[in-house]
């Protein structure tokens, strides 16, 4: 299987030493159209297997997106970044997993980049079933960012390899704050043999 990195994501990715291989694939079918992703299981595998039970369970299924994060609706914050975050419905709670250890971008080599998709999580370990595309390259979300007091960053596992146009638009939605005033429906996420 190829991997296909953009030229600026590949000198990107260079440049840190590393270029993550694809070991998976999933499809996001959202309301408004699909997202292919390709995960990088060899260089954080514990997100992965995390991510893909979930898949595998069926547990996004009937999920939104429903918050973005963008330019104007983050006035508190001195360091900005650009996502949208999603995961399972409401009411799953009884058949979540176990948070898992945080794979630090640090180790990983894995980069906050257009496109990556991680772990959302509060402290360090935390993370669960929660997630974020990035838009817009995005380093102050890797180890070392300043975007989290604790400095650890986020989880990233993998990259948007079709549907940032979908990706776009829900980060360009009306919004309530951060809250998507229509959070856009996941309808599933399974896996693809691409």
């Amino acid at each position: 299987m190829a991997i296909c990195l953009a030229p600026a994501q590949v000198a990107a990715q260079s440049r840190s030493g590393h270029v993550p291989a694809a070991t998976d694939h999933v499809v996001i079918a959202t309301a408004w159209g699909p997202i292919e992703v390709e995960l990088y299981g060899d260089d954080a595998p514990n997100t992965v297997d995390n991510f893909l039970q979930y898949v595998d369970d069926a547990l996004f299924d009937g999920g939104s997106f429903f918050r973005v994060v963008r330019e104007d609706n983050q006035p508190n914050d001195s360091v900005r970044i650009g996502v949208v975050q999603g995961g399972p419905p409401r009411g799953v709670g009884d058949r979540m997993r176990p948070a898992i250890a945080l794979e630090r971008t640090r180790d990983t080599g894995v980069r906050h980049l257009d496109g990556a998709i991680s772990m959302a999580r509060g402290g360090p370990d935390t993370g669960r079933s929660q997630f974020f595309i990035c838009i817009g390259d995005q380093p102050e979300l890797d180890y070392d960012g300043r975007r989290n007091p604790d400095g650890q960053g986020f989880a990233a596992f993998g990259r948007v390899v079709e549907g940032m146009d979908v990706v776009r638009r829900i980060q360009e939605a009306a919004a309530d704050g951060q809250r998507l005033v229509d959070p856009v429906a996941i309808v599933a996420i399974t896996r693809s043999e691409s």
